[in-house]
């Protein structure tokens, strides 16, 4: 038997809220937890706990879904678009979107996307060793696994500053050097532990603890900066939520390492 999987439907559209609803009722396994006419309510529910995939629309009021996916913690729910605009379909791909599904939403594709998820949740969650060596093998990896073309390289994650994705390669910055990955940045975020890490870019991945100051941009967002001295672009979307959390006003400048 499947785990249950807790599904937030987000749309700006209530006919299209029902609609899904309507279709997900006659799936086994399958609860909607909560409903979503915007990209804050969906970060806000996501913060809140409890949810497994959001079906997400792209274009929202305020955040866009593209927004919203890009802000969604590390390690968060999956994410399949449900749109009628197919031309964001490469850059949902590219954000670590599992499916994209277009209006008119049948139930076979609505199925067939949610296998998706779990074949993606199946692959994350190793199966329980047995024998005495169950405790051990349950407990997270110290180390994650970075496959460079020089070997596997096993890093300590609170050893990582950030990652960046220039012309299709990820660039893993850490403490002891930095490495040339062929994991995307999706595959961090899903293998990296949630706390701490933060999707700041499409293009980008930042370990908070090792930001020394956040500096603002023109454009609503910041420059990051390191220990080690590296800069990294903060989306305007990224910037708002980091301001939340840290509890900073807009236009505040600190330094979250003070």
């Amino acid at each position: 038997m499947n785990p249950t999987l807790r599904i937030l439907i987000a749309d700006d559209e209530l006919v299209a809220r029902k609609r899904l609803t309507r279709l997900l009722a006659a799936f086994p396994d399958v609860t909607v937890c909560g409903e979503a006419a915007d990209g804050e309510a969906v970060l806000e529910q996501v913060r809140a706990g409890g949810v497994d995939v959001v079906l997400l629309d792209i274009h929202m009021p305020g955040l866009s879904g593209m927004d919203a996916l890009a802000l969604l913690p590390a390690g968060g729910p999956q994410v399949i678009f449900v749109t009628a605009h197919a031309d964001h379909a490469v850059e949902a791909f590219e954000h670590g979107a599992v499916d994209y599904v277009l209006k008119p939403v049948e139930a076979s594709r609505l199925q067939k996307a949610l296998e998706r998820v779990r074949a993606r949740l199946a692959s994350r969650t190793p199966e329980p060793a047995k024998g005495p060596a169950t405790e051990q093998a349950a407990r997270p990896l110290a180390r994650l696994p970075i496959p460079t073309r020089q070997g596997i390289v096993l890093v300590d994650p609170g050893t990582i500053s950030h990652a960046t994705l220039e012309d299709e390669l990820v660039t893993v910055f850490t403490t002891q050097g930095d490495f040339l990955t062929d994991f995307t940045l999706q595959e961090l975020v899903d293998r990296l532990p949630t706390e701490g890490f933060y999707r700041v870019h499409r293009r980008a991945l930042l370990n908070l603890a090792h930001v020394t100051r956040l500096e603002p941009l023109e454009t609503g967002g910041y420059l990051a900066r390191t220990a080690r001295g590296h800069t990294v672009e903060v989306s305007r979307q990224s910037a708002r939520e980091l301001r939340r959390m840290l509890g900073l006003r807009r236009g505040t400048e600190e330094d979250p390492g003070a």
